[in-house]
């Protein structure tokens, strides 16, 4: 493992685990609604370390901070341990880990409106860019799908992932699209522009599309971005279905099919991310090595 890792990755666990504690931690307030600028009609939240975002909002990010602790933190620390043990499983997990911190507070830094950790959301995005970067450098492509059992159900994972793509274009332009409408009031939250699906339709989408294309065509990359990417995607898809979970359980408006797609993307992911694990070979055939 590279030598930058082995500093970097305790530093961004630290951070993560400050960042992720300060969201969830209890508070008292009074939310009070606020009429926009462009005339949408929110509620803000008031109280704690996101006084100044919306409820609604405050309930997708404490949501994200709770799966942090409880899922992404875990992971990270075990992946990290696996990792400089050689294991090739937890580099895979482990660079998945880091591209969903890196997601999280790339929309932290964008999203969440200005409060005291700020510079902690700055210092873990480009922490974590420069993490993942550094483990995804240590892969060596030549050797890669040698790795792999040919029983790895490819056209499945790669369905998988085509479909998130398409399920996420579809309910992401819907929205963008309503907006075109004579009169109508873009649903913001209180923000200045849709910056998850910037994120989404601007590197979510491609990558999904790109892996599967690969994983199909057997390509070095494909593999990569794929074991990669199914890692971030599980921790995204547990933390946006949780995310709907909450704003349900406090009463805020959800789509009922985002609703029952995300934690259906979840379970696949999960069921997928193991089968893949399970076809990963720490060590090559002899005709390979």
């Amino acid at each position: 493992m590279n030598s930058a890792l082995k500093w970097l990755i305790p530093v961004i666990f630290i951070l993560t685990l400050a960042a992720a504690l300060a969201g969830v931690w209890p508070a008292e307030g009074s939310p009070y609604p606020l009429t926009t600028f462009r005339g949408e009609q929110v509620t803000i939240n008031a109280r704690g370390l996101y006084y100044w975002d919306t409820f609604n909002s405050t309930a997708q990010m404490q949501a994200n901070d709770l799966v942090t602790l409880v899922l992404g933190l875990p992971l990270l620390a075990v992946s990290f341990w696996l990792s400089l043990r050689g294991s090739l499983r937890g580099r895979f997990v482990l660079a998945g880990t880091l591209g969903f911190i890196l997601y999280t507070y790339i929309t932290m830094c964008f999203g969440a409106a200005y409060n005291p950790f700020f510079l902690l959301y700055v210092a873990l995005f480009s922490l974590s860019l420069f993490a993942f970067v550094l483990v995804m450098m240590s892969f060596d492509l030549k050797t890669l799908p040698a790795h792999f059992s040919s029983k790895l159900p490819r056209r499945a994972i790669a369905g998988l992932l085509l479909f998130a793509a398409a399920f996420l274009s579809l309910a992401w332009l819907g929205r963008i699209a309503a907006t075109f409408a004579p009169g109508a009031i873009p649903a913001l939250d209180n923000v200045t522009s849709m910056f998850i699906q910037v994120m989404d339709l601007g590197v979510i989408v491609p990558t999904c599309i790109l892996s599967s294309i690969l994983l199909l065509r057997r390509n070095p990359w494909g593999y990569l971005l794929t074991s990669v990417g199914m890692m971030k995607f599980l921790t995204m898809s547990i933390a946006v279905t949780t995310m709907g979970l909450n704003m349900a359980r406090l009463g805020l408006p959800v789509s009922p099919v985002e609703l029952g797609v995300f934690p259906a993307m979840a379970l696949a992911n999960l069921v997928m991310s193991v089968i893949l694990l399970k076809n990963i070979s720490e060590t090559l055939p002899a005709r390979a090595s």
